[in-house]
């Protein structure tokens, strides 16, 4: 992989180090998870929070009310921030290196305006009802994968899973999702329809309990296992796909796997948090400019920066504007707009073996 090593050597002099940036991201996230849990309604300082987790393990019992607040409101929220930010930064840079696209985000193939509209039905419609309180992640789950199947089976009938097929079709039925959504939203009876189905949108962990975590942790730490294990194929797809093929690499059936491993990735995540922007479409993009190109190197860094950003983008959400919260895009935007376009205008930034 002579190509895929000589992109990979540019200016290593310039990089950080793997293990020491990964020695550095995971202490902070465990203080992240600390810090952000004493944040709310009610702020704890941090002793409080380790004596509270150290009740649960044998430790000398705190009180009840705060064990409660600790345990079974703000933790549960906080590790699936943390969960949410890692799968979304990952999911990130597979979809971009899918596309061959840097401005690529987890959301371009549809997957989140189909869920728009399983979430939008359960809102105004009261489709899966009985489902309780898993109806709303139920009925995203199976809008994002609906618009997967269909972005997939159009893109594989008009030739295959083409980066400029793949664009495109997620484009157009991206619109059309998001154009039936706003339909149920139009006709619905409920007055607060729109408020509720905008809210999610553009994001929220609120009502994170620990039977929202077991699934999104599980599909997380599947795909990050896969993509580390695929990585040298994904860094020569960077590259180009006549230069994956000349390297020996299965081409259609590797973007066959990215599409389908994003596809339920996402699906996921929106299921339970709603849309997220920026983070799948910044982070990614960070960790390749901290420790270069190669994704044994930048998807660790992607998924510790991801987690540990959106946990404290949560804190913002949930003290910016008390009592009430605000939606995670919405700061999500207002920090990585900028953080973007600081990234991209650096001259020695470069994705896959393009500047």
């Amino acid at each position: 992989m002579h190509e895929v090593d000589a992109v990979s050597r540019r200016q290593n002099a310039r990089r950080l180090s793997v293990p020491l940036l990964v020695a550095v991201l995971l202490p902070l996230a465990c203080v992240t998870v600390v810090l952000a849990t004493g944040f709310g309604a009610e702020p704890l300082p941090a002793h409080v929070v380790v004596d509270a987790l150290r009740g649960r393990f044998g430790g000398a019992p705190v009180d009840t009310a705060y064990d409660a607040i600790v345990w079974e409101i703000r933790l549960p929220r906080t590790l699936l921030g943390l969960v949410v930010g890692a799968g979304l930064a990952i999911a990130g840079a597979a979809v971009q290196t899918l596309v061959r696209n840097p401005l690529a985000d987890p959301y371009l193939l549809g997957v989140s305006s189909g869920a728009s509209v399983g979430a939008t039905a359960v809102i105004t419609l009261g489709v899966l009802s009985s489902a309780g309180l898993w109806a709303l992640s139920l009925g995203a789950l199976a809008g994002a994968l609906l618009a997967s199947l269909m972005v997939f089976g159009i893109a594989m009938l008009q030739g295959g899973l083409t980066p400029l097929r793949l664009v495109l079709t997620g484009t157009v039925l991206s619109a059309a999702f998001s154009s039936m959504a706003s339909f149920l939203v139009f006709r619905s009876a409920e007055p607060q329809a729109a408020q509720s189905v905008l809210f999610w949108l553009l994001g929220s962990l609120s009502g994170a309990t620990w039977d929202h975590l077991w699934l999104p942790v599980a599909v997380v730490a599947i795909a990050f296992v896969l993509l580390m294990a695929a990585s040298g194929w994904l860094d020569a797809l960077a590259v180009g796909p006549d230069t994956a093929a000349a390297l020996g690499v299965p081409v259609r059936a590797l973007r066959t796997g990215l599409f389908v491993l994003t596809a339920v990735l996402v699906g996921v995540l929106v299921a339970v948090a709603g849309g997220i922007g920026f983070v799948g479409l910044v982070l990614p993009h960070l960790a390749r400019l901290l420790v270069g190109p190669r994704h044994r190197a930048s998807l660790p860094v992607a998924a510790l920066a991801g987690g540990v950003f959106l946990v404290w983008v949560d804190v913002v959400t949930r003290i910016a504007v008390r009592p009430t919260e605000i939606p995670l895009s919405v700061v999500t935007g207002l920090i990585g707009a900028p953080v973007f376009l600081i990234l991209l205008g650096r001259r020695t930034y470069r994705f896959g073996g393009e500047s």
